[in-house]
């Protein structure tokens, strides 16, 4: 198994749908190079940005196959969610994913049935990473949306011995509390790659090394530019970047963050479709409108 940890920012990128709503995987390298041309050089597959439980299992496999072609000879790196209520098909797409060369698989916790102890999410995480034993691996921690909501510390004390290939936690959970105690689970030796884009600053401060987000896509340059006035010890600089991530953010949220980043990767010459239901879209109006939004708090000057 490779020492693979998430440094700097890793995209969680949007699944990309045709006008009649089929997936459309055409588009995978124009998404690629858009990254790659803005210095990011890790995406996320088929997690939450990626409408990942939108998705058939054929539709995942079909979509981590195209990204992990589209990533060879390029600097590229790709990590695949494989999660799914049903743990036969996350386990059939961990296998998949670490057959066609993903550098990691993370896993959302099953959210109707849901695990209720520790050890019960230990057991569900250990079946999936069994799939892929040489492939790293992340359990994915967004309790906002899966309403699992476990002690992340415990797991990591209580996963190794089950989990030989656990690599740590993609943290997408704003309980910063929280954050310290996992962080210092085993020693200090887990990845805990920070998934709050509007809280990136706090996490560094308190230990992060690298991100997984949405924003990413379409803003990397205010994330590029807040780690490094951290590194330097520039704060007011890094603080600066970090209220431009959460202008963003409650722009697109203000109609529907989903379809709004959508519309948004097409106007920048990305397109990768509308969202699928449950997820609304924006009308022409309202894309319109948030686009003369952006334009005034100064986005389209500070994106890159």
């Amino acid at each position: 198994m490779t020492d693979f940890r998430v440094r700097g920012l890793c995209a969680a990128v949007h699944s990309p749908f045709a006008a009649d709503g089929s997936l459309a995987l055409g588009a995978v390298d124009a998404q690629r190079d858009h990254l790659l041309a803005r210095g990011v050089t890790m995406a996320f597959v088929a997690g939450s940005t990626g409408e990942s439980h939108s998705l058939t299992a054929d539709e995942r496999r079909a979509l981590a196959e195209r990204w992990l072609v589209a990533a060879r000879g390029t600097p590229l790196q790709v990590v695949v969610h494989v999660g799914s209520n049903c743990l036969a098909d996350a386990k059939a797409l961990a296998a998949h994913a670490g057959q066609h060369g993903a550098v990691a698989i993370s896993m959302l916790a099953p959210s109707y049935f849901k695990p209720r102890s520790v050890a019960d999410l230990v057991a569900c995480c250990a079946d999936v990473a069994a799939s892929a034993p040489a492939t790293p691996f992340y359990f994915y921690d967004i309790p906002a949306l899966t309403a699992v909501h476990l002690p992340m510390d415990a797991f990591l004390e209580q996963a190794p011995a089950h989990i030989p290939n656990l690599r740590g936690i993609k943290f997408t959970n704003q309980d910063l509390m929280a954050y310290q105690l996992a962080l210092r689970a085993g020693g200090g030796v887990f990845d805990l790659p920070w998934g709050c884009d509007e809280f990136l600053l706090a996490a560094l401060a308190l230990g992060a090394t690298g991100g997984v987000g949405s924003t990413y896509n379409f803003a990397p340059g205010i994330y590029q530019r807040l780690m490094a006035a951290f590194a330097r010890g520039d704060l007011e600089a890094a603080r600066a970047e970090q209220f431009r991530s959460v202008l963003l953010v409650k722009t697109l949220a203000a109609r529907g963050y989903m379809g709004c980043a959508k519309a948004l990767m097409a106007h920048l010459g990305v397109p990768v479709g509308k969202a699928r239901l449950p997820n609304g879209n924006p009308d022409a109006d309202g894309v319109r409108a948030m686009l003369q939004e952006l334009a005034a708090i100064g986005y389209f000057d500070w994106k890159d």
